[in-house]
Order: C-alpha cells, then structure tokens, then sequence
C-alpha cells in the first residue's frame, strides 16, 4: 500500500512534505477502508494484544484550560484518501482514526463541531484563509509547519519496523543478524539511510513497497524494514496472507522518521490549541484513545 514514505531525511519538513505523499489508489483505497469498517464491526481483542502507543507522560499535569468560547461550530478539515486516520466510510462521510478522535475531543470540551473534506494538498491553505479551525490529518509536524502553525502534542507518529516470513523463525534483527542475512527497503527513503548509517549493511533496494513485499514472501529477502502503518495494514490484509509478521521493536527516531502528526491551528488560536491539548490527553487516561486505536488499527505498527 502506498503511503507517505520519506524520500531522504533532509526532505522531511513543510511543504515539501506533500511532494513526498503517495496518494493511495482509489480502488486500492477503498479495499482498506473497507477492511477497516468491517473489522470494526467486530468485537476487538484484548488491549494487551495490540500493542497502543502512549504520547503523554501520565506525571505531567498542567492546569486545565477554559474551554475557547465560541458561539459557531468548530470546523475541522480533513482528507479522505488516507486510511486508517482519514478516509470516507461507507456513507461517504469521512472517518478514521484522526477524524473520530477529533469527534471525541470535541464531546470531551462540549464543543459543536464538523468535520470537512478538502483534498491534502490544500488543508494548511484552506486553515490560514479561515475555512476551517483546526486540521486533523497526517500532516508531519516539523519546525516549519511550527513557525507560522499551533499544534497539540503529537496524536501519532509513523514508526519504522522490521518484517519477517513467519515460518522462518527468524532472530530479531541486530547489526550481527543482519550481516548475515538478506534486507530489503524501498530505493531513496529515509529507511534505506537508517539501515546504512546504524545497521551498517548494504541493503536490497527495491523501487516501492509493493515490490519489496513480493520479494519477502518470494524469500529473495529475509527481513523487510520500512514504514511500520504501511506494513501493518499489508500484514492485516489479504494480499499478505498471512505470511508475515513484524519482528524487533519499533524505531523513532525524529531526525528520519519525524516527529508524528498533531491536530494543528491557527498560530492565533491559542486557546483552541490547549484545549484540545488537554482533550487528548483526558482521552488517553479515561480510555477512549485506546478504544479508537484498537477500532483503526486491528494489527498495530507499534
């Protein structure tokens, strides 16, 4: 599946990040957010199961802001073309993880709000010209996107993992295992630039994730590294077939991987910023953050 995956690590920062997006096929597109609603129809397993992230440091306490006073709906713009955290249901109304997580926030401040689609490329254009107050979608936070933007603390972040054929039973990888046997990533990422600079191996390059998917299951690689969500929905779905399954931890590092994404505002709307803030944080501890995630992501990329 076609995600945003880092060409190089310098590239990673404001807009330029957009050129970077690889849009989801519509066909394919819609096969995900299919899969997702069905899975979501049923009972999801055990927290302990899926492994659900934590972005708050459950110390750190600060006082809790006042509600903005407003007499309007909170307009929230989004995408639809990005599953799990954004994309159209079944009734053409968007939803996802960002999108439902924005709902909950919202019913947590007592706020009114909507929710409205704008194409990705256009969600920070269409905030600044006030067509909406907030943007909930998988724009990276980095130091531009900061200078002329507010934004909460990171919701999510785009892990990077390692993938194995699970009948090989395979050691978790290490600068050792690796050397000794074959790794494949996608040509030009910035997991390609990991792999060499702290692995210190010679990796199988591959032109996209597809290809190098089709080349574990072949057994032409041994272990797959690349962007943890796109092979969680590629382990979950049916053209894996169950083949495969991550191994090792998980690897975040900001410098390559970035900083994860945010609900982000208008540099003026101080106050909507904290709240929501304060928002997410009440939906981690009481949680409903951990429901929604179980709900999005059935094979976690954590």
């Amino acid at each position: 599946m076609a995600l945003p995956i880092l060409a190089t690590a310098s590239r990673f920062s404001g807009r330029g990040f957009f050129a970077n997006v690889a849009r989801v096929p519509q066909r394919q597109m819609r096969r995900v957010a299919a899969s997702l609603l069905m899975l979501a129809a049923v009972p999801a397993t055990a927290a302990e199961a899926v492994t659900i992230p934590n972005f708050w440091n459950p110390r750190a306490r600060l006082e809790r802001p006042e509600p903005p006073q407003t007499t309007r709906p909170v307009r929230f713009l989004t995408d639809d073309e990005y599953p799990p955290l954004h994309f159209a249901g079944p009734d053409g109304n968007p939803t996802g993880f960002s999108v439902e997580l924005a709902r909950a926030a919202c019913e947590k401040l007592g706020l009114t709000c909507t929710v409205q689609v704008r194409r990705f490329d256009t969600l920070l254009d269409a905030l600044q010209a006030n067509q909406g107050d907030v943007v909930a979608a998988a724009i990276p936070l980095t130091a531009s996107l900061r200078a002329g933007h507010r934004a909460t603390r990171p919701y999510f972040r785009w892990p990077a993992r390692f993938v194995v054929r699970g009948d090989r039973s395979l050691p978790a990888p290490d600068v050792k295992v690796l050397a000794e046997h074959p790794t494949g990533v996608v040509s030009g990422t910035a997991h390609e630039a990991y792999l060499r600079t702290f692995f210190h191996v010679t990796p199988k390059t591959y032109p996209d994730l597809g290809t190098a998917e089709a080349a574990l299951r072949r057994g032409e690689i041994e272990y797959l590294f690349g962007d943890g969500l796109a092979l969680a929905l590629w382990i979950g779905g049916t053209e894996a077939a169950g083949c495969c399954a991550f191994s090792g931890g998980d690897y975040l590092e900001n410098r390559y991987f970035g900083e994860g994404t945010a609900f982000v505002t208008r540099k003026e709307d101080e106050a909507l910023a904290r709240a929501l803030d304060d928002a997410l944080q009440r939906l981690w501890d009481e949680g409903k953050y951990a429901e929604l995630y179980l709900r999005f992501f059935p094979v976690s990329p954590f």
